[in-house]
């Protein structure tokens, strides 16, 4: 779905497909089928923007077939999508019983890591449309926290410097520009918009910069004008944002409380929590361990690195983090120059709620997809943004 901002430019709002698992090129043509079309239909519009996730085989397929790439390419076409971003966070097993800690293997200090991400963007820069020049990938963090160190951060900076050079020469190949923005997330390196400053800025080079996931900036209880400000202010570029809302427990303390969220305890994905108190922001990695006795003080409201359907909060005693997305888009957005061009909704846990909340069905899904992307348009046309057809 594209956008006229008032200042003339084009704002690209996609979903994100990690939400359909596929590792192979077979199923990612599947998705497009099966799940993509259909919820563009439901929107009753002749184009809809997705963000694909291409797992690592998925990605080297395309990059080393020439005719593959322009199969996919024909297959968007045909189905009235586009691709103007991807998600190269996950790199393989996404769609797993159990993804947890895995997901942020292997880390910017892997070798694999910066080929993968070499990979996705020679693949984006032939999956753009005709009219637009630029694309963007997410990419985990640098790292998760415990297995960084400085020799392992100076090898992530010198793979992000190689990668901005590769950037440099596909721009030149292909008249294509590709960034990649960081994705901060509690528990890694970089936890918040805060501390991707100072990496970002080491690194130096416009095509790195920042992706802001609001249900993160929720989770880690960063004030998104605050978080943005500082941004502009280092020059970090915001490369993309994603669309997102954690789950927010307002009195954690109460037992009907800690029910509620246990149902929210699932083995699938890591879900981080996070409370403010007097010394600061404290944490748990996961939901099961913050309610397992005291590792968590409950005297202030909770929240769960879950990302919750935009549009259906949680029910009481639980909502979720919606009011920190609307302050984030409004930033993002609703000033005279959009920050961003690029937006995703990523609700990659409709398969991890609660048993009485999943999709029960394909349709339901895309039902859900649908009316996620809805309540985005909304809220972009609610700031003066005008929807293209």
């Amino acid at each position: 779905m594209r956008f006229r901002h008032p200042d003339g430019s084009t704002v690209h709002l996609a979903y994100c497909t990690n939400v359909h698992p596929a590792e192979t090129l077979d199923g990612v043509l599947a998705q497009l089928r099966d799940h993509c079309e259909p919820v563009r239909r439901r929107l009753g519009r002749d184009r809809l923007g997705i963000g694909l996730w291409l797992a690592k085989d998925a990605a080297h397929a395309l990059v080393t077939d020439p005719s593959a790439l322009r199969g996919l390419r024909t297959e968007l076409d045909r189905r009235g999508l586009e691709v103007v971003t991807l998600n190269g966070f996950p790199y393989e097993g996404f769609g797993a019983e159990e993804v947890k800690y895995r997901v942020y293997q292997p880390d910017w200090a892997d070798p694999e890591r910066l080929a993968h991400t070499t990979d996705l963007a020679r693949v984006l820069a032939q999956l753009l449309p005709d009219d637009v020049t630029e694309g963007t990938i997410s990419t985990l963090p640098l790292a998760w926290r415990t297995a960084y160190d400085d020799k392992r951060a100076a090898t992530a900076h010198t793979a992000l410097t190689t990668l901005a050079e590769r950037l440099d020469a596909l721009d030149e190949l292909t008249g294509r520009s590709i960034r990649i923005g960081l994705e901060p997330e509690p528990g890694c390196t970089v936890e918040t918009t805060h501390d991707a400053i100072a990496p970002l800025t080491a690194i130096g080079h416009h095509r790195i910069g920042i992706c802001v996931d609001t249900c993160h900036l929720a989770t880690s209880f960063e004030d998104p004008h605050t978080a943005l400000d500082a941004l502009t202010q280092a020059r970090v570029p915001v490369v993309k944002s994603q669309l997102s809302a954690a789950l927010h427990a307002e009195h954690p303390h109460l037992p009907e409380v800690r029910r509620a969220l246990a149902a929210f305890d699932e083995p699938r994905f890591l879900h981080q929590t996070r409370t403010r108190t007097s010394m600061g922001l404290r944490g748990t990695d996961d939901l099961g361990e913050a309610l397992a006795g005291e590792a968590l003080p409950d005297a202030s409201p909770w929240r769960a690195h879950f990302h919750v359907p935009l549009h259906a909060a949680p029910a009481a005693p639980l909502t979720s983090t919606l009011p920190v997305l609307r302050t984030a888009l409004t930033h993002l957005v609703g000033g005279p120059h959009p920050l961003t061009r690029h937006l995703e909704v990523e609700t990659y846990t409709w398969q991890a709620l609660p048993p009485e909340l999943r999709p029960r069905a394909r349709a339901q899904l895309a039902d859900g997809i649908a009316a996620e992307l809805t309540l985005a348009r909304d809220l972009l046309t609610d700031l003066g943004l005008k929807e293209l057809p």
